[in-house]
């Protein structure tokens, strides 16, 4: 039967509202999907807006990572984490302290003779001249009576160079030679020096080279310029090159596996490493990167030690093969190429977490506590404090272990079960802190089990700072030669400066004394920076540069 009109605009209004209600289906679906989408720009937005206030801050802000955060109740974070500790020796602890800031003696002001002892001091006495010596009143001439202090001055002298020919005074037995018929017995004279440098220069030059380059960062083309400008004569930035490669190779080496090998008999150990551009380096390209190491002693109360040990590559296998033969603790950054080093216990450094929480805060919320990031750099500061109160109270290991287990642990469980609750945006700067955290969990706590292990690798990233500073003027190494030289001679016045001793002449010292592999460790050891014996001739060589230091030299003749 057919269909009325009305069924039929029945049908078709169904029809409508059917194909309407799909279509509304599909815009909420649509709108859902661009909602989603919104979401995920926006939060790409926000973490790239976090990422250039962070890199802003980097670039302009303030390098310092030292933070005061003083607001009421900051520290209630760690009420429960203290709440077992005995209040009254808390409080006694607290009031010591405080005595004991009172009565810090202020810091008294160096005087002129302090800043300037040791150095050679001339008198310049300001006379009359001849027509002046007479009375103005009656002629009579002037006699002395005695002379006035006017003033003191400190003067620079510029750098000098001269030429020094040895000859050998030769002596024989007259009486032998009359009655003997065998040729005659000649005794030479001798500095005690079996070898010469290599490149015809003294060990000084060489030694002023070296720490002009190394610890003043004054680069070889520059030096090369200086030494044209004040002596007035030509060497080429080759030779000097030459001079640094040449003798630190083949005096410094002997030194270098000493302290190596003294170092891998220690049972704590720090490392570090940072890029260098090695120009000519075989099967690589002059843009790549190589890199430097740093191996430091622990903070363990023997003589400190800081190696550089230079590599093509970034691999971990460095520090394995370096490390081969050391059982203990290696403290680090969280780099996974660590790994490589079995025989170790890793602990990470607290320095590098609280890092990563403070390049987590938002611009402008540096004093919001609400803020997760400031949350956990206050449990870091709180540690740091811990940490520096125990080592200024505690001297010996197990002292300092018990202090950390008693107030440090507590305070790390807190940080641990704050850290767990944390569920930051994805991909934010407080995403990459907490997953940093959180992975090295087990290396940051490990400090916990020996009173020697340091709490942070202040140590090794400060040794890495020198290097730093003077890439920053030289720019890369030309060759390998040069990079394994560079690691020598930075080894050499990092220890020096480690041990409290004068690098330039820790370095002219070694070159004067030429150790060489042929020595034993007890010979080596004698010409280590620790050394007291060699601090008091480093001290001794400092006094006696103040002087003339002719020791026996004639001037004859300018070199034609």
């Amino acid at each position: 039967m057919a269909l009325s009109s009305k069924d039929t605009q029945l049908a078709e209004l169904k029809d409508l509202i059917t194909n309407l209600n799909k279509t509304v289906e599909m815009l909420q679906k649509t709108i859902a999907e661009l909602r989603a989408d919104d979401a995920q720009l926006k939060q790409e937005r926000d973490n790239l807006k976090e990422q250039v206030d962070f890199l802003t801050k980097k670039l302009f802000g303030r390098s310092s990572e030292k933070k005061v955060i003083d607001m009421p109740g900051q520290y209630n974070l760690f009420d429960e984490a203290e709440a077992e500790q005995d209040a009254k020796a808390l409080a006694k602890e607290e009031k010591a302290a405080v005595t004991e800031v009172s009565f810090k003696k202020k810091k008294t002001k160096t005087t002129f003779d302090e800043r300037f002892a040791g150095l050679k001091v001339y008198e310049k006495v300001l006379d009359l001249q001849e027509s002046e010596k007479f009375c103005s009143v009656c002629g009579a001439p002037l006699i002395p009576i005695g002379r006035t202090f006017i003033r003191k001055e400190f003067m620079f002298v510029p750098a000098k160079g001269r030429i020094i020919k040895y000859y050998s005074m030769n002596y024989k037995c007259p009486e032998c030679d009359k009655i003997s018929t065998e040729p005659p017995i000649i005794v030479k004279g001798s500095d005690g020096h079996p070898h010469m440098l290599h490149g015809m220069a003294s060990a000084s030059t060489v030694a002023w080279v070296m720490y002009q380059k190394y610890s003043s960062c004054i680069p070889l083309y520059r030096q090369e310029s200086s030494i044209k400008d004040e002596i007035g004569i030509k060497l080429e930035r080759a030779t000097l090159a030459n001079w640094i490669i040449s003798n630190a190779t083949e005096f410094f080496s002997p030194m270098f596996d000493y302290f190596h090998r003294v170092l891998l008999k220690r049972h704590h150990a720090m490392a570090d490493e940072t890029p260098l551009q090695v120009l000519k380096e075989p099967g690589k390209q002059a843009q790549s990167k190589s890199y430097m190491w740093v191996f430091h002693s622990g903070e363990d109360g023997n003589p400190p030690i800081v190696l550089y040990k230079y590599s093509p590559t970034r691999a971990g296998d460095t520090a394995a093969d370096f490390l081969d033969g050391f059982c203990g603790y290696l403290m680090t950054d969280g780099y996974s190429g660590y790994n490589r080093v079995k025989t170790v216990v890793r602990t990470s450094c607290w320095a590098h977490a609280r890092r990563y929480l403070i390049d987590a805060i938002p611009k402008g919320k540096e004093n919001d506590m609400t803020s997760p990031a400031v949350q956990g750099v206050i449990y870091t500061d709180k540690l740091f404090s811990l940490e520096g109160d125990i080592h200024q109270k505690n001297k010996t290991a197990d002292a300092i272990k018990e202090a950390r287990l008693q107030k440090e642990k507590p305070v790390l469980e807190a940080f641990w079960s704050w850290l767990d609750k944390q569920v930051p945006v994805h991909g934010s700067r407080m995403d990459k802190a907490v997953n940093y955290i959180s992975s090295r969990r087990q290396y940051l706590t490990n400090y916990l089990e020996d009173g020697y292990c340091s709490f942070s690798n202040n140590a090794s990233e400060r040794a890495v700072k020198p290097f730093v500073m003077g890439r920053k003027n030289w720019l890369f190494s030309d060759t390998v030669n040069g990079a394994e030289a560079s690691s020598l001679v930075y080894t050499m016045i990092e220890m020096a400066k480690i041990n409290g001793a004068n690098p330039y002449h820790y370095l002219y010292y070694l070159l004067d004394k030429a150790p060489s592999s042929d020595m034993s460790d007890d010979q080596l050891e004698a010409l280590a920076p620790w050394n007291e014996n060699v601090k008091d001739e480093l001290n001794q060589r400092a006094i006696r540069a103040q002087f003339d230091g002719d020791d026996g030299m004639v001037e004859v003749t300018s070199e034609k």
